[in-house]
């Protein structure tokens, strides 16, 4: 049986995250600093401080996730506690990669300040929204996207999360009406989400072109451990095209029901979510007492 982290991504976000583990372990605090000092931009003070308005803002918001995890990351293996596999939902995508020494630490810590930038302020000047649907069938989902479309009116899915819920993402009127046809379609619940682009849509074209060049610059080393793409649920492979396939992230659907998928063809049957919560420390400390026990 294998174990998997899961790394999450935009909407995770809250002030005060990850001050508990900053507060308890050198090694956060390690993490934290070094983010610090690469991006310039205070990481610690963002995250615990706030305020939640700045902190939802993608240029920020990303670089605080992804500095979170990491520190929870590091705490983990300290405690020896490591993974087979790892797949991340969007920008946890960078947490897997730097995991599995993909990409680098320092790396990894510009290109999501860069990526989070580009998402911001290289898309059509309009108001846009997303929203999680949970209990209908994408398929449905897709059918009232695209009897939107034909309207002229951009509303799309862009992550396809599991089997009950799948995230549209597009004009903040289409997504509106994208929400009351849902509704009226059987969708249980349509949650609207802390973000502030139509993230993974052809709108952020011109962040993806930017983007590349960013990634051009970075060299990329072959994973020492399984990650699993968002692009289409499979693997990274030994001679991947990493500047095409993160190029690409941007403006494609997240496809996590497939990697969920594969995950069970993995035999995987241990899954260990990373990220802005408060229950990491409790998952150590029980995790020590086992060892200490045997």
């Amino acid at each position: 049986m294998k174990t998997a982290f899961l790394f999450p991504g935009q909407g995770a976000q809250v002030v005060g995250m990850g001050k508990d583990i900053y507060d308890k372990y050198e090694k956060a605090k390690e993490i934290y600093q070094k983010a610090s000092e690469i991006s310039g931009i205070d990481i610690k003070k963002l995250c615990f401080e706030g305020p939640q308005e700045k902190l939802n803002q993608t240029k920020y918001t990303q670089i605080a996730i992804l500095t979170t995890s990491l520190a929870i990351l590091e705490v983990l293996k300290q405690n020896g506690i490591q993974a087979d596999i790892a797949v991340g939902l969007s920008l946890g995508e960078y947490v897997a990669l730097i995991y599995s020494g993909a990409i680098s630490f320092e790396d990894g810590i510009r290109l999501i300040q860069k990526r989070g930038y580009y998402m911001e302020t290289l898309t059509p000047d309009e108001e846009y929204s997303m929203a999680a649907v949970i209990g209908l069938d994408s398929r449905k989902i897709e059918e009232i996207c695209n009897k939107l479309s034909l309207e002229n009116k951009f509303v799309v899915p862009a992550n396809y999360n599991c089997s009950i819920q799948t995230v549209i993402s597009g004009n903040l009127q289409a997504v509106e009406e994208a929400i009351e046809m849902l509704k009226e379609a059987g969708a249980k619940r349509v949650v609207k989400l802390q973000t502030s682009g139509p993230f993974h849509t052809k709108k952020l074209e011109k962040a993806k072109q930017e983007y590349k060049k960013e990634l051009e610059k970075v060299k990329f080393s072959k994973p020492n451990i399984k990650v699993i793409k968002n692009l289409n649920g499979e693997l990274y492979q030994e001679k991947e095209d990493f500047v095409e396939t993160l190029s690409n992230h941007i403006v494609s659907p997240v496809r996590f029901d497939k990697a969920i998928k594969l995950m069970s063809e993995e035999n995987v049957g241990e899954y260990i979510e990373i990220g802005p919560r408060k229950n990491i420390n409790r998952f150590c400390e029980k995790r020590q007492q086992r060892s200490s026990s045997l």
